[in-house]
């Protein structure tokens, strides 16, 4: 690669402080890894921009259990925030975000947001989970669980639903309104593929809140190129579009080695087409993969090789659009 030819930034974010289970830090290790494993000096050849963590009070006791170490997340996700703004301030790079658990997701949106904020903002969701749970309606407290509820700016107080602290409802209200922007996504403007673990709770949302959701079996019903086509056409009246790729929308036949997998999943190849279909549309202006648990990984180093196939797939698109 020619340094002078890539229009890639690489933003790394080794925190792990929303998952339920460790590992997630260790994810871009495992990628490190790949990439040497196949000869691609890609981590050397692009920008990367560090954002540190605050893995260190995985030590301290949880204080709220339904946000569980959401003081400590807060600036984490205010950090992440201002590094993806300032590269699409520039309009020089295309970012792609590179994270341990999927909570960072927060920041990562809130700081698209405050780059494009006149503009609306679609949301592709590829992971096997939803991720619109509150503090009100967590039943795991696990703030990795959540970026796409604090997007919308939900709340979702449910009678049989959680009482959070009030310290948590004042951070949580933080956490919301980063970049003083809230929401910073209308549900019409998310579309998820491939989830397939929800909770009741997280249910009531999805229907309350109209987002679509192509499934596995739909997907290879349709087609892989008409779900394409039919998401594209949902964000058609969207500016700026993100995809948010969690790697446990793989089967986890082909590799155990992220936090949650869940059956029934993709394989490589359709992710693969997946992505690599969507991140040619012009309008896609930010990529992000995360919850790579080499840790937990049965087949080696198998899931960070896998995530670093559809890595080499997204750089050398958005190299190929200016």
């Amino acid at each position: 690669m020619e340094n002078n030819k890539l229009n890639i930034k690489l933003v790394q974010i080794n925190s792990e402080l929303g998952a339920g289970t460790r590992g997630a830090s260790s994810g871009l290790f495992g990628l490190y890894k790949a990439a040497n494993s196949r000869g691609n000096s890609l981590f050397h050849d692009l920008d990367v921009v560090f954002v540190p963590h605050a893995n260190k009070a995985l030590e301290d006791p949880i204080k709220f259990k339904f946000a569980k170490r959401i003081a400590q997340l807060l600036p984490v996700f205010k950090d992440v925030c201002k590094s993806v703004k300032c590269i699409l301030t520039s309009k020089t790079h295309f970012p792609i975000i590179l994270a341990g658990d999927h909570s960072t997701a927060v920041g990562t949106i809130a700081g698209i947001k405050a780059a494009y904020s006149d503009k609306d903002i679609g949301v592709i969701w590829i992971d096997a989970h939803a991720d619109i749970h509150t503090p009100y309606t967590t039943p795991s407290g696990n703030i990795h669980g959540m970026p796409i509820a604090a997007s919308l700016n939900l709340d979702h107080e449910l009678p049989q639903g959680n009482t959070p602290h009030k310290d948590v409802v004042l951070l949580w209200n933080k956490v919301k309104n980063l970049s003083n922007i809230a929401p910073k996504v209308r549900s019409e403007n998310i579309v998820y593929i491939g989830v397939r673990d929800v909770e009741w709770q997280e249910e009531v949302l999805m229907k309350e809140n109209g987002i679509k959701n192509f499934s596995v079996d739909e997907v290879r019903k349709k087609g892989i190129d008409q779900v394409v086509s039919q998401t594209l056409d949902i964000l058609k009246n969207t500016d700026v579009i993100y995809i948010s790729y969690d790697v446990d929308v793989l089967d986890p036949s082909l590799s155990r080695g992220t936090g949650t997998p869940v059956d029934n999943g993709f394989n490589l190849e359709e992710v693969k087409q997946i992505i690599g279909k969507l991140v040619v549309e012009p309008k896609v202006k930010c990529f992000e993969m995360v919850e790579i648990n080499p840790l937990l990984d049965d087949k080696g180093n198998k899931m960070a090789e896998m995530a670093f196939e559809v890595l080499e797939i997204v750089v050398a698109i958005k190299n190929q659009i200016k």
